[in-house]
């Protein structure tokens, strides 16, 4: 074996050089601190378990679950929805190389309550569900053995807000969790759970602007530090604008704060929803002996100004400018709240393809990676914590109001999306329904107002560059008590020809306000109307539910919006058909008001946004991606003429029917309406528009769809009743196309000689859920005090099903259905039903079969000797009353 020699001098010198340059090199990325999510390997109890806290515990039986997780899946179909507690366990094998480091937990949500403990040792609790927390937990942790992390987390706790809301109160660790490891040295990231640095731009305009930069050093370790503390600003381009820096001697224990403001930079690119040119702004901290990097943080920030005014409305780097927005809740059906950062981003991207430029993050502060698009895609933004409904008389309510509001500031500071901060909803609307008596209502004001004005304080204390906000159901009690004066701005929520009242009443109240609080800058928070994707109406009207009449109402209340001056915007209520456990209507524990569904497919009516709000490109969108299985009564052979909409913002639209052209019409409101004629089972419907452009001259833009069409005689005869189900929705206006069997239930008709249809009797409806049906709209509409039935058919066997429930029982109205009433009465119903003078009930009950909101369904095969089936309904107590009926010719 050949001896090795030694290394020869000059190659052993080169080698040191290159190991000493690798350690220096390397040495400050591994002294800077770490993060990584703890999402996985988690085990979950709903409910309480005693010993849940304890290192020993064993959790092998619980359920396995990753995070983002909520328990309340329950919501989507229980009203009930559990609202408990529920344990979160896992064990942390901490990396040896972080010894001598501060350890940080972080939960980025949890709701609404959490108390953490390590190794059965209590870290401490933050009370607040939709804001982050951070818990310094380097003093529990060992190195020696893994550790057991264990997360009490409770959605029920009435001194935390909400405790009154249109929206499911989710439980859970919803949002990620994080583990970061810092030197003893570091940027304070306990401060509110922020990153410890925020970032201002004080002076701004088109010719200049300067950075602010403030945060705190916090030194963990037990002797005095020297350190440099360096912050570098990029344009956007991505190209150093200018460096700061600045020499710290800190003692041991210490937190140190900071304050540098930047040079002037000349002709900034200024943020606007269409160009938001961002600047980062990258902060390091360094020993100042050997230049280790101690820590290193980057944020973004974006030069612009912007003023409210009463008179004028919004205006954005000193350009008048028309807030289009939409409000947001941050869940999906089935998996509620527990979205992923991609879901956040996808939900922002949609916004922004529809032409929206400003967001109401409601009702609270949501993911980061939400705030993170608006900086980046251009997107303004108000956010606000859900304080909403009513203040309670509970002991550490404010003072959680007041923490959590400091919280969303700290904590989102640096996104110059955000224009305005907001922390009350709706505050009046349970407490006027509540409290009648004046001496139980003043306590309540009184108290409502001192949190208020306490709230106000704080915001102006936390942030003096962006503004305040409530917002109001739509009652002038907000000025009369003194809400109105507090805020620098506010938001009307107003839903007239919803809730009650007319379309008109809308620009009304606006005008109303406008004349009494002149100088009072406004924003519309909320408008909007439910649909169901199910229900279609000629005749559409509020509360029916229909697709059309969303369209009807939005199509009123956004020209409003946009040619109103004094109004700053609106943001339309709300962007997602989402989750609300209390409520009823055509979509059980659904508010059905999405611009999209939940999952997020856009209704037509997104597209009629998109076409007033883009003018950067040609918008041509047939609306009956909605309505794509029709149907109607046909007259012989005629075709039957149903109303086709074309959203579009080009001038002029060209419509065709299996290839034949209807015409071309003017578009009006971004809308043109066809009356098409359908007469077989599938039709091609295409339109044409012709875009010019500057650069390729005049280029054609179309859309095409397949509809389907289903036609019932309004005559019936032996041919024609083979094969058909003749179902109609009685009491209605409103076509019916049910999910599951994709049959159509058509409008209700009187009858007339020769045809079918109802004989007396008068419409009536009910928002209450009906139980033992999926197609509970069929059920929430009936004739009440029906006389009969009649169909002229030829003779034979038939099939006649009977649909009813009895919703004549008062019920609890949930309060967000404000001045509309469901006109319930308490009685039992009791009719006879008799077919060509045949008693097949002689006294039947539907409530007594049943109970009242319990479908029910009764089928009877006839045979017909008569050419015509009558049905009658004579009454033996209260009223008859029938809520659907189906035909069907057998022999």
């Amino acid at each position: 074996m050949k001896k090795k020699e030694p290394m020869p001098r000059q190659k052993a010198l080169r080698w040191i050089a290159i190991a000493t340059l690798s350690l220096l090199f390397l040495s400050p990325v591994q002294a800077q601190r770490e993060s990584y999510t703890i999402n996985d390997s988690w085990k979950f109890l709903k409910g309480e378990c005693a010993a849940a806290a304890d290192s020993a515990f064993n959790d092998a039986e619980w359920t396995s679950v990753h995070l983002p997780h909520t328990w309340n899946t329950d919501a989507y179909v229980e009203k009930k929805y559990y609202q408990g507690t529920g344990w979160y366990r896992r064990m942390l094998t901490l990396p040896q190389s972080w010894k001598g480091k501060q350890i940080f937990l972080k939960l980025d949500a949890a709701s609404k309550a959490a108390t953490i403990h390590i190794n059965g040792k209590n870290v401490g609790e933050h009370a607040g569900g939709y804001t982050a927390s951070t818990f310094d937990i380097t003093s529990f942790c060992s190195f020696d053995a893994p550790n057991s992390l264990a997360i009490h987390v409770d959605n029920t706790r009435q001194d935390i807000p909400p405790i009154s809301g249109d929206f499911t109160f989710f439980g859970g660790i919803y949002r990620d969790v994080w583990l970061t490891a810092a030197p003893k040295q570091h940027f304070h990231l306990t401060n509110y759970a922020s990153d410890g640095i925020f970032i201002s731009t004080p002076q701004v305009s088109q010719e200049k602007g300067t950075i602010l930069i403030r945060g705190e050093v916090k030194n963990d370790a037990n002797q005095k530090a020297s350190l440099e503390l360096e912050h570098t600003v990029y344009n956007p381009d991505g190209s150093i604008a200018q460096t700061q820096k600045q020499s710290i001697q800190i003692k041991a224990g210490e937190l140190y704060s900071f304050r540098t403001e930047t040079a002037p930079i000349p002709s900034p690119k200024l943020w606007t929803p269409e160009t938001p040119h961002l600047y980062r702004v990258e902060s390091i901290l360094r020993d100042k002996k050997t230049k280790t990097i101690l820590d290193h943080s980057n944020h973004h920030t974006g030069f612009r100004w912007f003023n409210f005014d009463g008179e004028q409305g919004f205006c954005l780097n000193g350009k008048p400018y028309k807030l289009r927005g939409i409000c947001r809740h941050q869940d999906q059906k089935p998996i509620g709240v527990a979205l992923t950062d991609e879901m956040h981003r996808r939900d922002m991207k949609l916004m922004k393809e529809m032409g929206a430029n400003f967001i109401r993050i409601s009702h609270y502060p949501q993911d980061d990676a939400l705030l993170e698009m608006c900086d980046k895609l251009g997107m303004l933004a108000w956010e606000e914590i859900p304080i909403i409904d009513i203040v309670p008389d509970t002991p550490g309510y404010a003072e959680n109001c007041e923490r959590n509001l400091r919280e969303m500031i700290r904590q989102h500071y640096n996104h110059p999306s955000i224009i305005t901060w907001g922390y009350m909803n709706e505050i009046l609307l349970v407490t006027q329904r509540r409290y009648k008596k004046e001496e139980e209502l003043k306590p309540v004001l009184e108290r409502t107002l001192a949190l208020a004005k306490r709230l106000e304080d704080v915001l102006k204390e936390e942030d003096t560059t962006r503004v305040s906000t409530m917002a109001f159901h739509g009652s002038n009690s907000y000025n009369e008590v003194g809400l109105g004066s507090i805020t620098d701005i506010v938001g009307w929520n107003l839903y007239q020809g919803w809730y009650g009242g007319d379309l008109t009443g809308f620009e009304r109240f606006l005008t109303e306000q406008h004349q009494k609080y002149p100088s009072h800058p406004m924003i519309v928070s909320e408008y909007g109307a439910g649909s169901d994707r199910r229900l279609h109406s000629l005749q559409p009207h509020a509360f029916d539910f229909s697709i059309e009449y969303q369209q009807k109402y939005l199509e009123h209340y956004l020209p409003v919006l946009e040619e109103t001056p004094y109004i700053c915007g609106g943001t339309h209520w709300n962007f997602i058909d989402f989750s609300s456990a209390l409520r009823d209507e055509s979509m059980p524990r659904i508010n059905n008001k999405g611009l999209v569904y939940a999952d997020r497919t856009p209704k037509d009516v997104y597209y009629y946004y998109k076409a007033a709000w883009r003018h950067d490109i040609p918008v041509l969108h047939i609306a009956s991606r909605d309505w794509t299985h029709r149907a109607g009564v046909q007259q012989g052979e005629a075709p039957v003429m149903l109303p086709v909409k074309v959203y579009t913002n080009l001038p002029e639209v060209e419509l065709f029917i299996d290839g034949k052209s209807l015409g071309k019409q003017k578009a009006t409101n971004y809308t043109a309406t066809f009356e098409v004629p359908f007469s077989r089972k599938e039709h091609f419907v295409s339109a044409k528009a012709e875009n010019k452009e500057a650069t390729t001259g005049i280029r054609i833009i179309e859309d095409g769809i397949r509809l389907n069409f289903t036609p019932t005689p309004m005559m019936l005869n032996e041919t024609n009743l083979r094969g058909l189900e003749l179902a109609v929705n009685v009491g209605s206006h409103c076509f019916y196309t049910s999910d599951e069997s994709q049959l159509t239930w058509l409008p209700d008709q009187s009858y007339t000689e020769g045809s079918w249809g109802y004989i007396g009797g008068e419409s009536k409806s009910s928002q209450g859920q009906i139980q033992n049906t999926n197609d509970g709209p069929l059920f929430q509409t009936l004739r009440s005090g029906i006389e009969g039935y009649r169909f002229d058919v030829p003779n034979g066997d038939y099939e006649i099903e009977f649909l009813f429930t009895d919703i004549f029982r008062e019920n609890a109205a949930a309060v967000y259905l404000l001045d509309r009433n469901s006109g319930a009465e308490s009685r039992e119903n009791r009719f006879s039903i008799i077919i060509n003078d045949v008693v097949v009930e002689e006294d039947f009950s539907p409530c007594r079969e049943s109970d009242y909101f319990q479908a029910l369904r009764k089928r009877y095969n006839i045979t017909n000797f008569r050419n015509k089936i009558e049905i009658h309904f004579p009454v033996r107590n209260g009223k008859s009353l029938l809520n659907g009926i189906k035909l069907r010719k057998l022999y």
